[in-house]
């Protein structure tokens, strides 16, 4: 990717958290995450994962995760991945609170010509000094590659992401994500997007997110 393009983008989206992130209830983060997958063989690969997030209008550390999972290619179409995650995230009080989240996660691609379209189910179990809880999170999945000559090795990605909480009963949360996707080498993907996440029940739950991702292939 062009260095003038990537700078301009980069301050493009920045400019409109700046801009959406003004009401009471409303925040602008930065979400950066790094991944590191090993594959075991042909059908298991092991990742590890971690988290730095700023909120507060970007001010200050608002949480950091660490964890590890396997990802079980059942086939080339179903996948399954089992995680774990160590949270510290900070509350509406300033204090930061510990959590351990179990998760268990199914892809399926669907066959599609032109673009990729996968759907991605995910339950959660958290372990939390407020109270356990669980949710399920259904989102869809949609990239396109970009053509050569416009950014070499990249992907346009979109992804609409709801969540259901069962300390609401409901519904609660929706994420709509828009970003590029860009190979750099054979072992190394940068994801650069734009997230937007409405919330009625969390504080701030309305957040305006620029997110990088670092994705490292041994």
């Amino acid at each position: 990717m062009p260095k003038s393009l990537l700078f301009s983008t980069i301050l493009l989206l920045f400019f409109a958290v700046g801009t959406f992130a003004q009401q009471d209830d409303e925040d602008a983060q930065s979400w950066n995450d790094v991944q590191v997958t090993v594959p075991i063989n042909k059908k298991v690969d092991f990742t590890l994962y971690g988290t730095l997030r700023f909120g507060s209008n970007l001010t200050q550390v608002s949480e950091g995760r660490v964890g590890a999972g396997f990802g079980f290619h059942i086939s080339k179409a179903f996948s399954v991945t089992p995680s774990y995650l160590a949270i510290a995230a900070r509350n509406s009080a300033g204090r930061f609170h510990d959590e351990h989240r179990l998760s268990l996660r199914g892809t399926y691609k669907f066959p599609t010509k032109g673009f990729a379209l996968a759907h991605r189910s995910t339950y959660e179990y958290r372990v939390r000094t407020a109270g356990n809880s669980w949710r399920y999170r259904a989102a869809l999945v949609l990239d396109k590659k970009l053509p050569e000559k416009f950014i070499p090795k990249s992907k346009l990605f979109v992804i609409e992401e709801v969540f259901y909480v069962s300390t609401t009963k409901k519904f609660s949360r929706n994420r709509f994500s828009v970003g590029i996707s860009k190979e750099l080498d054979k072992h190394l993907t940068l994801e650069l997007y734009y997230l937007r996440q409405n919330d009625g029940y969390s504080h701030p739950g309305d957040l305006n997110v620029i997110g990088t991702s670092w994705k490292i292939h041994l």
